[in-house]
């Protein structure tokens, strides 16, 4: 059966240790300590898991409600007795240049922080086995532990933003290739392009707001000196909003590019059919006129009339080739 409480630990001036098995008793020792906080990491609670840790640390109904249906947008809230925050981290999957967003929320309190994820991406674990190695940081309490968790997940945005990039100097290059390819895929490509990108925006934009609250200083259950820290959080999360935007840009006008492309050889195709059909025009007419069996057409009884009719359609359809040859319709 899989675990629902993924890890959960007593950190002492920044240093895990051993504790209680139960949350309330793992809890009451952190308190009464004065200089410990609880960890607990769980992945995907149902309501019924969920109900005993909620009941333990008195969390909010509408957060838990938040934490559990998941499908959030990246926000802060505050309640009597906790902090509640949602963050969307990213994957990109290189195999298929898909973008993914998956969940995870955070409660800070009273000497303690859950950390609830939904999905793969988010990078908790790394987090946790970072901190634990830097006990100076973890010493810090709940409000290094978000500060890391943020972190982690914003500078992801930053490597998932790169890989975007990549993507579309990839599809720059195929849609400006002299030869270009099936128009049809191309612009399949682009809309899936963009597809990415919106998905990257939908977890990367809403986060601005509740980042640059964190940068007053003015949001109980995190320290005032953790303000120049989530100031560079916040950095970090413009300038990946900023990358994210001018790839979008970028996306629109590949397409609009790709679309002009494709106006103009359809132009192209036009003239040379045309240009064909002009050349087909004139024999066609020609021979029509003497498919009509007139009797006075005196050039039928002159011997030389045929060839000088053949001499005659063929020079015609020669000047035209060369005209529209010159006119670029050929």
């Amino acid at each position: 059966m899989r675990p629902v409480i993924v890890d959960s630990a007593i950190y002492r001036n920044g240093r895990r240790t051993d504790g209680p098995a139960d949350l309330s008793d793992a809890l009451d020792e952190a308190r009464a300590s004065g200089d410990a906080f609880l960890w607990v990491g769980l992945h995907e609670p149902t309501e019924a898991e969920f109900a005993h840790v909620s009941s333990e640390f008195a969390l909010h109904p509408l957060a838990v409600e938040d934490a559990l249906k998941a499908h959030q947008r990246p926000k802060l809230e505050v309640y009597d007795d906790s902090l509640f925050a949602v963050l969307k981290p990213v994957v990109y999957e290189p195999e298929s240049d898909r973008v993914s967003s998956d969940e995870l929320m955070v409660f800070i309190g009273d000497s303690f922080v859950v950390t609830v994820r939904h999905g793969e991406g988010a990078p908790l674990a790394a987090v946790r086995k970072r901190l634990e190695a830097e006990p100076e940081v973890l010493r810090h309490g709940p409000t290094a532990v978000f500060y890391a968790v943020s972190d982690a997940v914003v500078d992801h945005y930053l490597d998932v933003a790169a890989e975007l990039q990549v993507d579309l100097e990839e599809l720059e290059a195929d849609v400006f290739a002299p030869a270009g390819g099936s128009p049809a895929r191309t612009a399949e490509r682009i809309y899936n392009a963009k597809r990415q990108v919106l998905e990257f925006r939908r977890a990367s934009v809403p986060l601005a707001g509740p980042m640059a609250r964190l940068t007053t200083g003015a949001v109980p259950f995190v320290h005032e000196a953790a303000v120049p820290f989530f100031r560079d959080v916040n950095d970090h999360l413009l300038r990946a909003n900023e990358l994210v935007e001018g790839l979008d840009r970028l996306l629109s006008d590949v397409l609009s590019a790709h679309l002009a492309q494709m106006g103009v050889r359809q132009n192209d195709d036009m003239r040379k059919i045309s240009a064909w059909a002009a050349m087909a025009a004139v024999p066609t007419m020609v021979a029509g006129i003497y498919g009509m069996n007139f009797d006075h057409m005196p050039e039928l009884h002159w011997v030389g009339g045929y060839p000088a009719v053949i001499v005659l359609m063929a020079g015609i359809v020669v000047v035209l080739y060369r005209l529209f040859k010159r006119r670029g319709w050929m």
